[in-house]
């Protein structure tokens, strides 16, 4: 078992979002990372990606739009969303609330902006 104390958590800054990797293989021996995503209101929305596997997003506070593969989806806390891994995706924040997500997906996730080129970045929230 490990127990991952707030002081060892581990943060990381974009334009658009706050992560906070609550547990990952380097933090805690985790097999699968957690993080949480924290989006202030009138933040500027992510940039439409990609990631090579399956994320599931549970929204703890506020709201967001999804949009993925295409299509829009309006979210509030107390959803949950599975992005499909090789999707085209992209969260906007509602800019009155913002919003607080706890995510997960499987180990080796890549990410990637569009068009897409290379090998992709490995998020550090995730490692």
């Amino acid at each position: 078992m490990s127990v991952i104390r707030t002081a060892e958590v581990r943060r990381a800054e974009t334009p658009s979002a706050t992560m906070t990797t609550l547990a990952s293989p380097t933090l805690g021996a985790a097999e699968r990372p957690l993080w949480r995503v924290d989006v202030v209101p009138g933040a500027p929305a992510g940039p439409l990606h990609v990631i090579n596997v399956e994320q599931i997003w549970t929204f703890t506070a506020g709201g967001a739009t999804v949009y993925c593969a295409g299509e829009s989806f309006p979210v509030l806390a107390g959803d949950t969303v599975v992005l499909p891994g090789e999707a085209e995706r992209s969260v906007a924040a509602d800019p009155g609330t913002g919003f607080t997500a706890i995510v997960t997906s499987a180990p080796g996730v890549r990410a990637w902006t569009l068009p897409r080129e290379g090998e992709g970045i490995v998020p550090p929230w995730t490692v």
